[in-house]
């Protein structure tokens, strides 16, 4: 009895090390982002949460709100369009991947982009705004219904 009881206590004490280890490796990734694993990642500087990955297709604005609109990641129902400037600020010159589409990305790993333009809310007349993750330019317009080489990326608040 005395036998099994030590067993199960060295049992228990390797589950939590397990468990404890991959929660630090978690935050160690990056300590402004977390990947959440259910297809989220919070940014701790800012309060939002990103969906982990893009639409993955080209997409012209008015779909992109829609898809952001209707987004269910992580099994929110408040996902939205982000801004501009919510954008810029995952902009990282000291963080670059390839994007599918042949681009360098300048963005956490943890976010996945398939091309590096990203539509955003702000838009006027036929117009709408996007921002550029492989030159880190925020202020670029391009009419509503272009949609070569544009994703959608959801975003939603969780402060």
């Amino acid at each position: 009895m005395r036998l099994l009881l030590i067993r199960l206590t060295i049992i228990a004490l390797l589950i939590v090390c397990f468990f404890s280890g991959e929660l630090q490796a978690q935050e160690k990734i990056g300590a402004r982002f977390i990947a959440k694993g259910n297809g989220t990642v919070s940014d701790s500087k800012t309060g939002l949460t990103w969906a982990a990955k893009d639409n993955g297709e080209n997409i012209n604005w008015q779909d992109a709100k829609n898809y952001c609109q209707n987004y269910r990641g992580g099994g929110y129902t408040d996902w939205r369009m982000p801004t501009q400037d919510e954008l810029a600020g995952l902009y990282d010159t000291a963080k670059t991947y390839k994007s599918d589409c042949g681009y360098d990305v300048h963005l956490t790993e943890l976010i996945h982009l398939t091309c590096t333009w990203i539509w955003a809310s702000e838009r006027r007349g036929s117009g709408a705004s996007y921002f550029n993750f492989n030159l880190g330019h925020r202020r670029y317009w391009r009419y509503q219904s272009h949609d070569t080489f544009f994703r959608a990326l959801p975003v939603r608040s969780y402060k």
